[in-house]
């Protein structure tokens, strides 16, 4: 008997070594990358970045590390977390985030109902959370115990996820944010500074043996939390660094991704990340004969999309990107305002867009798996105003230039000419700097009312008027002189049966915005011609 299960261990140690040398090199399959045309086409997607700290109802967006720090230093927005967490739950040396996970049910989820809203209001592409830096996987994992399935809600929620979005006819995709795990739970070590508990260690120094007799019995905290500092060697983190690959390498075969998306500006562990990223193409490759699937990273480089963390371009890029925003910290949490609203996610949509790029937007969940109320009420109108602009967005390609207006040139019109800077390699790494972080939030000015943005679909040019005022419109980029000029032979207005007057000049073209096209936030005028 003993012979047979290591003859089954033999074999199985071979075929998983030769489908890790099956994995062709990273930068071989790179060179092979083309962003593919659904991505390019669908712009708009939604993120539920959603997972266990969403539990606890305030405490920030880093709650499981935030409640092991009696000061969180600048994390201001985290300071409630230790004392919520020891008023809620117990002090962190006896109950710590491991309690948290086992508190969290998602008893509400239905992915179905979640898929078909997100469909109403217009994504095209779904992206759930494969893991934070908690370290807790949102799926059925091998490779790792403490998962969705093992724990907590007792559920797939990954895999529920995915078999919802391709019901409903949505790319799907997910987010995983675990390769700096290792440092981000060292303060579940230390211990209070001060008060009667002075010294006492967390429970990240408790053992699997501490378990017996526990909800956790058979669970070891080691593997939640990482080895204690003092315990740990370089063999240990490079354990690590291959466990994080067997679990992502099983991610993406499992769950047959579109995307996948990484919260770092490089690939996870360097060689690690590369070698799933590598499978992750090479299973496109195979099955659609090119690479149909998207890796998200926050850097730039070949083979991948770059994602600018709450923020946007800040100029036309020739190469396909993608924005990001969020309603108030990724997990929700009742003390932190929301920063976003209908105005500001259209605007922030139509500006990606115009620029070459996608928006995708974390539409924050309650802890039982249901969409935050406000939010739900803001995410109609966004899909309202859609169902009329919709043309104007969706299976666009950028124009010559992104738009006009004060916001563009400043509170001096003028005629543009097409600078070599915006589509140079040299003008696309100025256009680096500042990006992530930059977003337009509730509290940013509005829009002047010659501020308009463009796309193209079809040899049509589409203006989006970002703040619409009645009366004359200029816009000096489109007059005969302009290098940037099209020759309008027709106007109309998405969503508007009424005749739009306009009259193209050498200096500008002049559109008149009548009263009735006001009320619903920025207007689109479809401008056919050449």
């Amino acid at each position: 008997m003993k012979n047979i299960v290591a003859l089954v261990i033999v074999i199985g140690c071979f075929f998983s070594c030769k489908a890790q040398s099956d994995i062709p090199k990273w930068d071989d399959i790179a060179e092979q990358f083309e962003c593919p045309e659904w991505f390019r086409d669908a712009k708009f997607g939604i993120w539920t970045h959603w997972g266990p700290q969403t539990k606890p109802a305030v405490g920030g967006g880093w709650y499981a590390r935030n409640m092991y720090m009696q000061d969180v230093g600048r994390e201001t927005w985290g300071a409630n977390a230790y004392p919520y967490h020891v008023q809620q739950y117990g002090h962190p040396s006896e109950i710590g985030f491991k309690d948290v996970i086992h508190s969290w049910k998602a008893k509400n989820l239905n992915t179905d109902s979640l898929m078909v809203f997100f469909k109403e209001v217009g994504a095209k592409y779904f992206v759930s959370m494969a893991n934070h830096h908690d370290h807790f996987d949102n799926f059925d994992s091998s490779h790792h115990p403490w998962n969705s399935v093992n724990i907590g809600p007792k559920r797939d929620i990954v895999g529920e996820f995915g078999k919802s979005a391709r019901k409903y006819g949505l790319y799907y995709g997910t987010s995983s944010h675990d390769d700096r795990y290792m440092g981000w739970w060292l303060p579940a070590f230390g211990a209070d500074k001060e008060g009667p508990k002075k010294g006492i260690p967390y429970d990240g120094h408790m053992t699997k043996e501490d378990g017996k007799g526990k909800w956790w019995e058979g669970y070891d905290p080691a593997d939640l939390y990482g080895l204690p500092p003092e315990k740990r060697t370089p063999e240990w983190e490079e354990k690590m660094k291959e466990n994080w690959m067997k679990r992502h390498l099983e991610l993406v075969n499992k769950y047959d991704l579109d995307l996948l998306w990484f919260d770092g500006y490089n690939f996870p562990y360097g060689e690690y990340g590369k070698k799933v990223t590598a499978n992750f193409y090479n299973k496109s490759l195979k099955k659609h004969g090119k690479i149909q699937s998207v890796i998200n990273v926050k850097g730039v480089g070949n083979g991948v999309i770059n994602d600018i963390e709450r923020g946007l371009a800040k100029k036309l890029r020739k190469e396909p990107w993608q924005g990001n925003l969020t309603f108030t910290g990724w997990f929700y949490k009742m003390d932190k305002p929301e920063r976003h609203n209908e105005r500001t996610i259209i605007e922030s949509l139509i500006e990606a867009v115009s620029k070459n790029g996608n928006l995708l937007v974390s539409v924050e969940l309650y802890p039982d798996g249901t969409i935050v109320r406000e939010q739900k009420v803001v995410m109609k109108k966004v899909g309202n105003w859609l169902k009329t602009n919709g043309e104007a967005i969706y299976k666009t390609r950028p124009w010559k230039i992104y738009g006009d207006g004060y916001s563009v040139h400043g509170k001096k019109p003028v005629r543009h000419k097409v600078a070599a800077s915006e589509t140079s390699e040299e003008g696309q790494k100025a256009s680096e700097e500042g990006l992530h972080f930059n977003e337009r939030t509730v509290d940013a000015p509005l829009y002047e009312s010659n501020d308009v943005r463009f796309t193209t679909r079809d040899n049509n040019l589409y203006v989006i008027v970002l703040n619409p005022a009645q009366g004359e419109l200029i816009i000096p980029t489109l007059g005969h002189d302009s290098s940037t000029t099209y020759k309008v032979n027709k106007v109309e207005m998405l969503g508007s049966k009424l005749k739009v007057e306009y009259k193209q000049e050498n200096e500008h073209l002049k559109l008149i915005v009548q009263d009735e096209f006001l009320g619903n936030g920025p207007i689109t005028f479809k401008l056919m011609g050449k």
